[in-house]
């Protein structure tokens, strides 16, 4: 009898005790699931008062200019005449040779040290490749226009000149007298910026792929390229796209570095030899300057134009990602 009365006071003080636990634990439950909530609606919120703030702003050039500010090379702050076609062009341009030259040596570096380095020197290699990253942009601008740009204007743009110039097409392409600066310059810096981030996710995505599907496919004959192919490539395209569009996101918005190598001439030049400028570039190099609401203006629209032009990448991203995912499927 003495046993049983003991285990119900025993229960009768544990079962309070347990309550209260589980409505302080309930407690924290809910407030972490306010918490998270609250934390995905202000991304939002800043997501949206960015658009808001980037439309509002340049709402007078839109109405001045309607879609000719889209087509027009004009950039004259004199005469209040302003055009987006030379800084999207350059934009695009040197975005697409930087991910030409990035993405195969990234790829290249990652399988390097996924399979072919000697274990001693990976760490090592994979520190310094990483070391890239944190090199701020202004340093590799500095760099590029004291270095880079005499170098390929006396090493490699006249022997571009000569080879392709009687070429149909190509001599178009590589016209004109080699300045150092230009786009091409500006193509070679970025790639330089963005090869970090390809072949360290690269590198990271091809740690993760099953050490017996490479064991397998060597096992049947494959050589180390056949592996990388038709095991390695298929199993981590997902996060090598990633990886690839990131690079792609920074070389879009990239600033200070372009700024220095890329000429700041507002025209289309077919040749990649030529000066130009981009989005960023143009910001930077004048919002400062901007007198007048219409000057301002025309800048915020191109943050706009910039803006649009990342949600579109990112777009094809998501896309070309999901499609993968269903073919896997």
């Amino acid at each position: 009898m003495s046993e049983v009365v003991l285990q119900q006071t025993a229960s009768a003080v544990v079962g309070p005790d347990r309550s209260r636990v589980l409505a302080r634990m309930g407690a924290f439950d809910r407030a972490f699931h306010q918490i998270t909530r609250a934390a995905a609606l202000i991304v939002l919120i800043i997501l949206g008062g960015v658009i808001v703030s980037l439309v509002h702003g340049s709402w007078p050039a839109m109405k001045a200019f309607g879609f000719s500010f889209l087509t027009s090379q004009a950039w004259n702050p004199v005469t209040e005449n302003f055009g987006a076609l030379p800084a999207m062009y350059g934009t695009i341009v040197t975005s697409l040779i930087a991910m030409v030259i990035a993405v195969p040596v990234g790829l290249g570096v990652a399988t390097f040290l996924t399979e072919l380095c000697p274990h001693q020197l990976r760490r090592p290699i994979g520190v310094a490749i990483e070391l890239l990253a944190g090199i701020p942009s202004i340093i590799y601008g500095i760099w590029g226009l004291f270095v880079l740009a005499p170098f390929l204007q006396a090493h490699v743009q006249p022997p571009l000149i000569r080879a392709f110039g009687d070429v149909p097409g190509l001599s178009m392409v590589f016209a004109g007298p080699p300045y150092g600066i230009g786009m091409l310059t500006a193509g070679f810096i970025l790639a330089i910026m963005v090869l970090p981030f390809i072949a360290s996710i690269s590198r990271d995505v091809f740690e993760t792929v099953p050490p017996m599907l490479k064991e397998s496919a060597r096992g049947i004959g494959c050589t180390t390229w056949e592996v990388m192919r038709h095991v390695v490539m298929p199993y981590t395209s997902v996060g090598v796209i990633g990886g690839v569009m990131l690079g792609l996101g920074r070389a879009l918005g990239e600033t200070m570095a372009v700024t220095f190598v890329i000429g700041n001439a507002h025209k289309v030049a077919p040749s990649l030899l030529a000066p130009g400028t981009t989005i960023s570039a143009t910001i930077a190099n004048e919002f400062t300057e901007a007198v007048g609401d219409l000057y301002t203006s025309a800048l915020i629209e191109l943050g706009l134009i910039l803006f649009v032009i990342t949600f579109i990448v990112l777009a094809i991203a998501r896309y070309m990602l999901m499609r993968i995912e269903q073919n896997k499927a």
